[in-house]
């Protein structure tokens, strides 16, 4: 079953979808988009200075250096292989391979055992704590029980607000008081779960720089114990990324994969950046699954990723 994806009969996915995803990433469309459309919509010849002038304005929109040369280098072979004859060509050309870029990231919520452990990480301000609320709202709506696990102890703020989530949602909460062994939660949850028989166990995690080796390795601990009740668990480890810091998203995602094994990304603050091209960076050089972005407030506007609605509101298809 793949969840959060919308059905004919769902009705909990408004109109307008694409729309809004448009208007919410509008300083990424900006920064890309507007940027290359000026450089290609100009009807240039495909000379040396406009593709150096192409390649700084995609390392200009957060693709990264190694990302843009990747797609120069295909740029390139395509113009001396007389597969590209003007600019509207080349436009056409690089919506086509950005899309093949971020298409393997598009992968439907994977099903997992009964409860399915999601153990969510990332710094301090990603947006970790509102994220799992708003799955567990996407959760619920699809008719799944879930359990919250208050995992950042370190923040008695953080706990509150889980627990108004689970307030809001209707779903239970295990914590224990600030300053609490971490792990010591999330084997409380994981045996609470098994006993009520959810569906799915979302647990929070203290946010941490990945430079902080002793909060990293909690992390490695937490993943210890949940192993000892269950040695599949966790069944998936969510990395919750804040797209507005751009490229350093890359050193984020070695140091916790290092770690704790990340299986998918949560991307959030898209709709307040015009560094959401780090997204074509993140694909190109790991290729996990992007279940979910974060265009908004709303627990609505915590989105399935769709890589061709992604690069449709990016890099519109006029230039």
């Amino acid at each position: 079953m793949a969840l959060f994806r919308k059905s004919s009969g769902d009705k909990s996915e408004k109109p307008g979808v694409l729309a809004r995803l448009n208007e919410r990433l509008a300083s990424t469309r900006h920064a890309l988009g507007q940027n290359v459309g000026q450089l290609l919509g100009r009807k240039r010849a495909l000379d040396a200075v406009l593709l150096e002038e192409l390649e700084t304005a995609l390392i200009t929109a957060d693709l990264g250096l190694d990302t843009a040369s990747a797609v120069m280098s295909e740029i390139t072979r395509r113009i001396s292989r007389k597969e590209l004859s003007d600019s509207d060509a080349v436009y056409g050309a690089l919506r086509g391979i950005l899309y093949d870029i971020v298409k393997p990231c598009e992968r439907p919520w994977p099903t997992g055992p009964k409860p399915q452990v999601i153990l969510a990480v990332g710094i301090n301000g990603a947006g970790k704590t509102t994220t799992i609320g708003k799955m567990a709202a996407r959760f619920v709506t699809e008719g799944h029980s879930v359990l919250l696990a208050a995992g950042d102890t370190f923040r008695a703020a953080a706990i509150e607000q889980l627990g108004e989530w689970a307030r809001r949602t209707g779903v239970g909460l295990i914590s224990q008081p600030r300053g609490a062994d971490a792990a010591a939660v999330a084997h409380d949850a994981l045996a609470a779960a098994k006993a009520r028989g959810s569906d799915i166990l979302l647990i929070d995690s203290a946010g941490r720089l990945h430079t902080q080796a002793g909060l990293m390795d909690e992390l490695g601990k937490i993943k210890r114990v949940l192993g000892r009740v269950d040695p599949t668990a966790p069944h998936e480890t969510l990395l919750v990324l804040d797209a507005s810091i751009g490229q350093n998203a890359i050193a984020q995602l070695e140091h916790f994969h290092k770690v704790v094994g990340i299986t998918g990304l949560c991307l959030t603050k898209l709709d307040g950046t015009a560094k959401g091209g780090v997204v074509f960076a993140l694909a190109k050089r790991f290729a996990l699954p992007i279940y979910f972005v974060g265009v908004g407030e709303s627990a609505e506007d915590l989105r399935p990723f769709e890589a061709r609605g992604f690069v449709d509101a990016v890099l519109p298809a006029e230039a």
